[in-house]
Parts: C-alpha cells; sequence; structure tokens
C-alpha cells in the first residue's frame, strides 16, 4: 500500500502538493484552535509549519527551493509560484462590492501611498541601523518592509545580493506573520468593522496574506475588502520602490 502511495504521489506532483498543504493547513488550523484559543491565527501558524518544511527540504537535500527539491514534492513550486498566488488574489478582489469601494474614495488612496512611505522609511531606518550604507541595499530592504513581494522584485530590478534580497524577504514576512497576529486583537480599538474602514486598513499595511488572515479572524465579511486594497498596495510598491524611492535614498546616500 505504501509503495502505491508512493507512487502515485510521485507520478501527479501537483496533487501532492495540494495533500501537503492541505494537511499543513490542517494541523496549522488545529494547534490555533486547541493550543491558542483562536488568538493565533491558523493562516500565521501555516507559515511558520511552511517555513519549516521549507529549511527541512533545503538542509536535506542542498537544493535553493525549499521542499520542492525533494523530489515527490515537486509539484509545491508550481502550486507556491506567482501565478497561482495571482490567481488567488484576483479571485479574492471578485467578492467586494463597488459601491463600498466607491466610499473610501480619497481616503483610501491616501492611505495607500501614505502606507508605502511609512513601511518604506520604517524599513531603511532599519538597515541603515544595521550598518547598510549602500542605496541599493537600503532600498532592497526597505522595500522588504513594505511586502516580501516588492523587496525581491525591487533588489533583482537594481542588482541587490541574494543575501540583501533574502533580508528583503525576511522582513516582509515577519511584517505579515505580526500583521496575522495583531489585527484581531486590535481590531475594536481601531475601529476595523466595516468596508470602508477595512480598505484602508488593507491599503495602510498592504501585506496582502497577513491583511487578509487578520481579517479572517476578525471578521471573515471584511476580508475582500481589505485584501483588494493590499493588492493595489503591492503594485504601487512594486512601481515607486525601485524608481522614485531608490532615487530618494540615492540622493541622501
Amino acid at each position: 500500500m505504501n509503495d502505491s502511495i508512493v507512487s502515485l504521489v510521485d507520478k501527479y506532483h501537483l496533487i501532492a502538493a495540494f495533500a501537503v498543504i492541505g494537511l499543513a493547513m490542517y494541523v496549522a488550523y488545529w494547534m490555533s484552535r486547541n493550543l491558542t484559543g483562536g488568538r493565533l491565527h491558523g493562516s500565521a501558524i501555516a507559515i511558520i509549519i511552511g517555513l519549516a518544511l521549507a529549511y527541512v527540504g533545503g538542509i536535506t537535500t542542498g537544493g535553493s527551493h525549499g521542499l520542492a527539491d525533494v523530489t515527490l514534492f515537486s509539484g509545491l513550486a508550481l502550486m507556491g509560484g506567482g501565478m497561482l498566488r495571482d490567481l488567488a488574489i484576483i479571485a479574492t478582489a471578485y467578492g467586494v462590492r463597488l459601491q463600498e469601494v466607491k466610499k473610501a474614495g480619497l481616503r483610501g488612496v491616501v492611505a495607500l501611498f501614505l502606507g508605502v512611505l511609512v513601511s518604506f522609511v520604517a524599513g531603511a531606518v532599519v538597515a541603515v541601523g544595521f550598518g547598510y550604507t549602500d542605496p541599493v541595499d537600503i532600498t532592497t530592504i526597505a522595500a522588504g518592509a513594505v511586502t516580501y513581494i516588492v523587496g525581491p522584485v525591487t533588489g533583482a530590478t537594481l542588482g541587490a545580493s541574494s543575501e540583501v534580497i533574502a533580508l528583503s524577504i525576511a522582513a516582509g514576512l515577519v511584517k505579515s506573520i505580526l500583521t496575522m497576529i495583531a489585527t484581531p486583537l486590535t481590531a475594536k480599538w481601531i475601529g476595523l468593522d466595516n468596508p470602508r474602514s477595512a480598505m484602508i486598513f488593507g491599503g495602510m499595511i498592504g501585506t496582502t496574506s497577513g491583511v487578509a488572515a487578520g481579517l479572517a479572524a476578525t471578521d471573515a465579511r471584511l476580508v475582500p475588502y481589505g485584501a483588494m486594497t493590499a493588492t493595489f498596495y503591492t503594485g504601487l510598491g512594486i512601481l515607486l520602490a525601485p524608481t522614485l524611492l531608490f532615487l530618494g535614498v540615492r540622493a541622501i546616500f
């Protein structure tokens, strides 16, 4: 029976990838419900599990693609790629009602630009604090503080080293996990209880995965609105970080 399962997994790599992710999500949400009483969202635990599995895969195979370097789980490379990620983000945004989007108006636009700028400046300050002086390195790490997607895109555009790009991804992941944890804990204090505030929140914070998971733990009905502006935030960050913001950093350093 074991041989049959291994043979099936080896033949259908993408199906195996879905099975691995499904099992990881089941374990993560079980841990969230039974070990943390729902205080730590299942998505945050799932990311930690994913990072652990990636580490194990990299150590075991000596590769650079985590668990996807193991032949049986090579389908994770496709499942975790940009194509399915973007499809999921777009599908989530389809749950938005245009009437609610119009209500955000100018405040939503201001939240987008302000959110990107504040995150970028915070990341740049941390980078300088740790001794980085090269404008490319500072910009890449600062872009990672915007989101873990903006960081590597900016680093690749500017020609940053792989080590700096890895730091930018790490900065974005930390921000995403903190957002997942903090959102349900602070929702009442900041009035995060309606589509308008969810859109502004998504525009200010920006990390799509963090915002979506945090809002899911707060009120699942708010997820499409926060995810929509968070997606715009990522696009805006990709446009601004390697261009105008990089020029600003280079002018200073």
